[in-house]
């Protein structure tokens, strides 16, 4: 075993997962997703207090939280917003992004997964496990059908290196023309790239993991002045999650479900 593998073993054993509504902690929460999105990105929150990024969403939505147990820091967080919830709180997040009509009509019930971000100290295998299979634990239980969200992808070029990764999922995972859906806000500066010729661009770990899953992308992407980046719409159908990973995380969280 390497000593980067070492590593990342001790990590994963003294991390813990959950969900969470408990005030304090979703203030801990809100106060990592200032230090990542804010600090360490620039991105423009509005933040009405210092440190901490809070919106009207977060009254509705639950909570997941990862902890380091040694010192009982929270070292990333996502937060879920179920369609029941979404009702309460007037539509998803999403909503404000994309025309979400024909996401609307699927049979089912959809929970939208945003505002995930790691601790710069955390960004591993080990915690990225952690947040999937705490969320395959959370969809099993509450009856979810899809699960939408918004992916990031910078734009500090100005907006070819979003365009060629959207060009590159796009080719690859498409959805049906009955998923698609449409941006409130055309992506800025570039409106044709070629991908012709062109050597592949990595695309963001986050989104690949999106992928890994089973999930497809819904379309264009909208142009996010407040983040300074372009969001495409993902979704995934959780009856078709990839083999190797519903085998690994839906069956451990069917079993906890069922005891």
């Amino acid at each position: 075993m390497s000593a980067e593998q070492a590593r990342s073993v001790s990590t994963a054993r003294r991390l813990q997962a959950s969900i969470t509504r408990e005030p304090a902690l979703v203030e801990a929460a809100q106060k990592l997703r200032y230090r990542v999105f804010s600090e360490e990105y620039g991105s423009d929150l509005g933040a009405t207090t210092p440190g901490i990024d809070r919106d009207s969403y977060d009254a509705f939505c639950d909570h997941l939280i990862v902890t380091d147990s040694r010192t009982g820091e929270l070292v990333a967080t996502s937060r879920i917003l179920h369609q029941r919830d979404a009702e309460r709180a007037g539509g998803f997040y999403s909503e404000g992004e994309f025309e979400l009509a024909s996401l609307h009509r699927l049979a089912g019930q959809i929970a939208e997964l945003g505002r995930t971000c790691v601790h710069p100290d955390y960004r591993s295998g080990a915690t990225i496990s952690l947040l999937w299979s705490s969320l395959a634990e959370y969809l099993i239980r509450e009856q979810v059908d899809y699960l939408i969200g918004c992916a990031s992808i910078g734009m500090a070029d100005g907006g070819l290196k979003a365009w060629r990764i959207t060009q590159q999922l796009q080719a690859r995972y498409l959805t049906g023309a009955h998923q698609r859906v449409r941006p409130r806000r055309d992506l800025p500066h570039l409106t044709h790239v070629s991908a012709s010729r062109q050597a592949p661009v990595q695309i963001p770990p986050l989104i690949r993991a999106y992928m890994r899953l089973g999930a497809r992308v819904c379309g264009e992407p909208c142009w996010d002045p407040d983040f300074r980046c372009a969001d495409l719409l993902v979704l995934l159908e959780v009856s078709r999650l990839a083999g190797r990973y519903s085998r690994h995380f839906m069956r451990p969280a069917e079993a906890s479900a069922t005891c």
